[in-house]
């Protein structure tokens, strides 16, 4: 039986493998968990002899030290290879692009004190791509590209949004990301898609569309943490302890914030973005007094500490939000927690508003992952 040697490449955002840090900022949210899940999966499959995930080396006191370690053991068949390029400060991924070409330098000569050559390199998003693009062809090994979301179809919400060309392309470099998809359409062996309307809706829109070789693989969920929110009154089940922990916790962090924490639950979750559109909700929901009187409502807006320390635009998106519960007095009804654990507490948040008869709302136009919807 062949055993291959699988290479992910995903440089951007912050990654670690034991307590990430999902939702603490745009860069850090569904695609990280993704990769992390895909990392530890592949290395239990049978004909994979080694799996690492390539990502970028941090030392920013801004952030946890966990990240400028080199290498991170993961299992005995995984592993994070973090690659230092463009300084060490934490930076957003639309500035990484002219630094990308040092992380393949780099990446080269670890390929090389390794001694190992890939049999199969798997890029995400845009700058991920252009990585396992440049390794694939310099190696002949086999190129899988998964964009997670596309420059076109982002480029044309932001010009409904009124941004001018001018103002994408300075902040988006927005030119060089659709440039690697459109060449990716023609090199990748495998291009994995969640749907095929992504297929027929963005990645159409491409001049090079016609030559993708496109896998609809459809997401999917782990049964043994999502499970139904009435499971857990079944005499045979028995909750794990890191469960029965969570749920306590979930419930504390909710319940602190509302006068009346037995009703109903509307619940939205996601990072600090813009595109989430946790305002509407907010609006909408403070708009309406009966909607009040019949529930509360949940807004798990990605992961807080000190708000005056964060990115301006998370920032900016979280004091609209504390403000708008401000200007709608929804103290007592609005629950805004500054954190939870995407592997235990998420599930527990699902069950608490199943179990409380509530709903999940998402806001955002055009989702192209939908995480939390799957």
């Amino acid at each position: 039986m062949t055993e291959y040697y699988v290479q992910l490449y995903s440089p951007h955002g912050l990654i670690r493998f034991q307590d990430p840090e999902i939702g603490r900022d745009k860069d850090t949210g569904g695609q990280v968990k993704y990769v992390l899940e895909l990392l530890e999966n592949l290395s239990k499959h049978p004909q994979v002899r080694k799996v690492d995930l390539f990502t970028r080396r941090i030392a920013d006191k801004r952030v946890s030290s966990a990240y400028e370690k080199e290498i991170e053991e993961v299992n005995d068949k995984a592993r994070i290879i973090r690659i230092a390029c463009g300084g060490n400060i934490y930076r957003p991924k639309e500035s990484l692009w002219e630094h990308l070409d040092e992380f393949i330098d780099k990446t080269l000569r670890f390929i090389e004190k390794e001694s190992d050559i890939p049999d199969v390199v798997h890029g995400h998003y845009a700058d991920g791509n252009y990585l396992a693009g440049q390794i694939s062809e310099i190696f002949g090994v086999p190129f899988i590209a998964t964009g997670h979301s596309l420059g076109k179809n982002k480029k044309s919400l932001l010009l409904q949004e009124g941004l001018s060309e001018e103002k994408i392309e300075e902040k988006f470099n927005m030119q060089q990301r659709i440039s690697v998809e459109e060449n990716l359409l023609k090199s990748a062996d495998m291009i994995v898609v969640s749907t095929q309307h992504i297929i027929d809706s963005q990645y159409s829109q491409y001049d090079n569309f016609s030559a993708g070789r496109f896998k609809v693989i459809p997401p999917g969920i782990n049964q043994e943490v999502y499970y139904p929110f009435y499971r857990p009154d079944m005499p045979s089940f028995k909750m794990p302890v890191e469960q029965e922990q969570a749920l306590y916790r979930i419930n504390s962090d909710i319940e602190r914030f509302l006068f009346n924490p037995a009703k109903p639950l509307i619940l939205s979750i996601g990072r600090a973005d813009k595109r989430k559109n946790f305002e509407t909700i907010i609006q909408s929901y403070g708009q309406d007094k009966e909607l009040q009187a019949m529930a509360n409502l949940a807004i798990f807006a990605g992961v807080r500490k000190d708000i005056s320390a964060m990115p301006e635009d998370e920032k900016d998106i979280l004091t609209r939000l504390l403000l708008l519960m401000d200007k709608y007095d929804l103290y007592g009804k609005m629950a805004i927690p500054k954190k939870n654990d995407p592997k235990l507490d998420v599930p527990e948040i699902y069950r608490l508003v199943a179990r409380r008869k509530g709903v999940f709302v998402n806001a955002t136009p055009g989702e192209n992952f939908g995480l939390t919807i799957v």
